[in-house]
């Protein structure tokens, strides 16, 4: 029976994931065509809700999606940037913002900021262009953090992972 939920968790995870990242509070930005988005706030949650392989499965299918849908080029890089930085996080514990999902929210703007750039540097053939995007992801990879904190302790305080997963 938990399978079942989590299947079914992974695919609203997905798919939440890819209208948050592609059409809400999507926002053009930079040189590198680029955008600012919060999708990476449901990739949090889904890592600190779901087991690892769960959520590394939404991660890729919704923001493989997004870049489908948005800018395909962008859609190998992302997947597997999406998949990496669910990796830090866990669900086994009682809440959802917690030591271990605090450091990990670090470590997956690092893995956003960092992955980008490898990306882009393969994509354009210069470190140099890759560069000027790094503020860009920067912001969007700390703003879904920011909203990851502020939507995960209001979860926690209403039990959702308790009554739910």
């Amino acid at each position: 029976m938990k399978n079942v939920k989590y299947i079914t968790a992974t695919g609203v995870f997905a798919t939440l994931i890819m209208i948050m990242t592609a059409y809400i509070c999507h926002v053009p930005i930079g040189v590198n065509g680029g955008y600012i988005h919060f999708g990476d706030t449901l990739i949090y949650l889904a890592a600190a809700l779901l087991p690892t392989p769960y959520a590394l499965v939404a991660a890729a299918i919704g923001g493989g999606m997004a870049d489908l849908l948005t800018a395909p080029v962008w859609a190998p890089a992302t997947i597997i940037i999406k998949m990496l930085i669910t990796v830090p996080f866990t669900s086994k514990k009682g809440k959802m913002l917690n030591v271990r999902n605090s450091v990990a929210l670090v470590i997956g703007c690092a893995i956003t900021v960092l992955g980008y750039f490898v990306a882009e540097t393969i994509m354009f053939g210069q470190w140099k262009v890759a560069v000027l995007s790094m503020p860009q992801n920067l912001v969007q990879a700390v703003g879904s953090a920011v909203f990851f904190i502020i939507l995960s302790f209001a979860l926690d305080k209403a039990g959702v992972k308790r009554r739910f997963f």
